[in-house]
């Protein structure tokens, strides 16, 4: 479990609690806009694609494409 999956979680539970307490004290129309609201934010963050990473190996034949493709372009400007 990733530091990004737990801060989701505690901003999920964060909006529940929000929720509760408004119910409790009975303001559950302002309160519970704003629980709304940072529960759509939480989804909002959610829904956001997550980094990808290159191995090394990755990297490297990454690296080898490119050094294949400028020499066949050198090679193709040299026959010109």
């Amino acid at each position: 479990m990733g530091i990004s999956d737990i801060v989701e979680q505690i901003d999920r539970e964060i909006a529940q609690l929000h929720q509760v307490r408004a119910l409790l004290v009975g303001k559950a129309s302002s309160t519970t806009r704003k629980a709304a609201a940072v529960a759509s934010e939480v989804k909002l963050v959610k829904k956001r694609k997550k980094k990808r990473n290159l191995t090394p190996e990755g990297r490297k034949r990454i690296a080898e494409a490119v050094k294949r493709r400028w020499a066949e372009q050198k090679k193709a400007a040299a026959q010109k």
